[in-house]
């Protein structure tokens, strides 16, 4: 599938909730990609505030930085998926991870969350979205991408890929580096 896979910036920010808040992407709609971005719980919210509209408000506050938290990509002028990178670092909870703490000292960006609306599944939209953050990163000056992909034999539940499949980064010419879990490797590739 060809797809144009665009920096969220402030001016794409209603393109983002309309991947959000489209069918299929309930959990999207709780974490606002902001789960793997601390380490621990959040501290208590403003009385009436739920966890989702504060992590929406702190994507939104990432957004507003000048610094694109991820990409989004469209179908024409639909848009229809969402892919989340940047440096490792700004993934605090990465470092806590058992299963996807640091390979190595090496700098090193992350691909941490696909959102794809059900209705858009199914049509090489993560994989397109893939390709876009390969190119992305590349354009950055980026040397090595990793991911954190599910790897389980046969079809796997929609609420357990948002990570993306192995096959996919497999594809896409990333190798393994690690595996600490049996179903849940360490990938990268290098894009200098």
């Amino acid at each position: 599938m060809k797809l144009a896979v665009r920096p969220l910036t402030p001016d794409r920010w209603p393109d983002l909730e309309t991947v959000f808040l489209a069918a299929g992407c309930s959990v999207a709609r709780q974490c606002w990609c902001m789960h793997y971005r601390r380490s621990g719980p959040r501290g208590p919210l403003p009385r009436g505030v739920t966890h989702a509209q504060a992590n929406r408000a702190d994507l939104a506050a990432l957004v507003a930085s000048g610094e694109p938290p991820g990409l989004i990509g469209y179908r024409g002028k639909v848009p229809v998926g969402w892919v989340s990178l940047g440096p490792r670092e700004a993934y605090a909870r990465l470092r806590r991870s058992p299963v996807m703490k640091a390979v190595d000292d090496r700098p090193v960006w992350s691909i941490v969350c696909f959102v794809v609306p059900s209705a858009h599944r199914g049509q090489g939209v993560a994989r397109a979205l893939l390709d876009g953050a390969i190119a992305y990163a590349r354009r950055r000056g980026v040397t090595l991408l990793e991911a954190y992909p599910v790897d389980k034999p046969g079809r796997a539940d929609d609420d357990s890929l948002w990570f993306g499949v192995k096959s996919m980064y497999d594809a896409a010419g990333f190798g393994e580096v690690a595996r600490r879990k049996p179903r849940r490797p360490i990938v990268r590739i290098r894009i200098a």
